[in-house]
């Protein structure tokens, strides 16, 4: 059997169980999805974008799901804890792709703001719903968008009306849970009305060692003068398989800011799509990851640029370590009438090894005048005389390596806009990098 037939048979069959088990603003979607995903498949490996994740391959084994939405028997306060110093967030689960209503900590949500799932915003906010679910993601084009479309029954949503600010960050936290191998299918709408502003900071962990399975797609519109972060933190585990997709629609004067940081995973492929659609947008993207063992992170960025006098600012970095693998295609386009347009894109690599293998693309398309764009890839090793001078100092071999690791991923740790969240991470890689468990440290899952 081949992995799409296996998803196709799956749909086909419970078809009315998906159906009955979410809401009408989802299901419309649903046929269409199907359609697209049957006439797609997945992509191969002769698909330029896809050359080294192969994805057929991490889509077959046989994975559960929970279509009928069942409830896991688990309390995610009770055993996830977040007490980043200084940092107050209001805290939300999703416990494999169902988002958690039971026991929940008490927030404090001010007027025109909603927090909470999928299912029961497009129930209550119906015509919000149906004007930007699935309006972002391209399942013509994407397969895995649309696999994750035609399967997905709930999901968060952040929706914030206008002028409203929210000034306490929201957390939301992923959780996988099962006693068999498991596949989820997760959604994410953030909904940032003209002149709004908020902070979200999502966090994947997996409890189980099984193996997981986790589509992904978030969807992000920043209206008019919008000021939103987006902080994508995945503290996984070797069993378990990624894909996301992430699409943003940026309308004049907003500001958005992405930042995806893997400090522990198996395979995973990040896909951005952002679009800049009205005058003087700003977009930063950014992420870093720190792979060993047979760990693989693809990423794969598409920022265009629609209008004139927008930014754009993208910078990645890898640390690989043993046999693992690292692979960048970034694709910056500049369509006519884009004019005066800022766009820069950096990918930087460090290999630690002879086996670690990192594949890099940037690419630049421009079709309008008065631009300044650039973009750049180096791959490299350790610098041995900063090595050697280091060691000469009274450092370990070690040591020097840890410190000059950490000193080449800082500069994403920068962009981060959370002082208290910046401070963690710079804990969390540097434990990373001494080959240290570091659960968050103050966040911590327990089985």
């Amino acid at each position: 059997m081949n992995a799409e037939k296996q998803y196709t048979d799956v749909f086909t069959q419970y078809r009315d169980i998906v159906w009955q088990n979410s809401s009408d603003c989802m299901n419309e979607l649903r046929q269409g999805a199907f359609d697209d995903f049957v006439r797609l498949g997945f992509p191969s490996s002769k698909h330029e974008d896809f050359r080294y994740t192969d994805t057929a391959q991490a889509f077959a084994p046989d994975y559960g799901l929970n279509l009928r939405r069942f409830k896991t028997a688990i309390n995610p306060a009770d055993v996830f804890r977040c007490d980043v110093p200084n940092m107050s967030t209001q805290i939300f689960f999703v416990v494999n792709d169902s988002f958690y209503e039971d026991s929940l900590p008490r927030t404090s949500l001010p007027e025109g703001v909603y927090a909470g799932g999928l299912k029961a915003f497009s129930e209550r906010f119906p015509d919000v719903a149906s004007r930007y679910y699935g309006k972002a993601a391209r399942t013509p084009d994407d397969s895995v968008a649309a696999l994750n479309t035609m399967l997905a029954q709930d999901g968060f949503v952040l929706y914030v009306q206008s002028d409203v600010k929210l000034k306490r960050p929201i957390q939301l936290v992923n959780i996988f849970h099962s006693a068999v191998d498991i596949m989820a299918n997760r959604r994410i709408l953030i909904i940032m009305e003209p002149r709004s502003e908020a902070r979200l900071l999502v966090c994947d962990h997996t409890m189980d060692d099984v193996r997981c399975l986790a589509t992904q797609v978030v969807e992000i519109f920043a209206g008019e003068g919008v000021f939103f972060d987006y902080y994508d933190l995945e503290e996984s585990t070797v069993s378990t398989t990624r894909f996301s997709s992430l699409y943003a629609e940026q309308s004049s004067r907003s500001n958005v800011l992405v930042n995806g940081i893997t400090l522990t995973n198996g395979l995973s492929r990040n896909n951005y799509h952002i679009a800049l659609n009205g005058e003087d947008a700003e977009a930063t993207l950014c992420g870093m990851a720190i792979l060993d063992g047979n760990q693989q992170l693809d990423t794969y960025t598409h920022i265009t640029h629609r209008a004139p006098r927008c930014k754009s600012s993208e910078l990645f970095k890898n640390v690989l370590d043993d046999k693992s693998t690292g692979v960048f295609s970034g694709r910056i386009l500049v369509s006519p009438g884009a004019d005066k347009t800022e766009a820069f894109q950096t990918n930087r690599n460090m290999c630690l090894t002879r086996e670690a293998r990192m594949f890099s693309k940037p690419q630049l398309e421009i079709y309008a005048d008065d631009v300044k764009c650039s973009h750049g890839m180096s791959t490299g090793q350790l610098d041995e005389q900063a090595l050697f001078y280091m060691q000469s100092r009274g450092l370990s071999r070690d040591e020097a390596r840890t410190i000059l690791s950490v000193a080449f991923t800082s500069d994403v740790v920068e962009n981060v806009r959370m002082e208290a969240l910046k401070e963690r991470l710079r804990f969390l890689v540097e434990k990373r990098f001494r080959g240290e468990l570091a659960q968050c440290a103050g966040c911590f899952c327990k089985q």
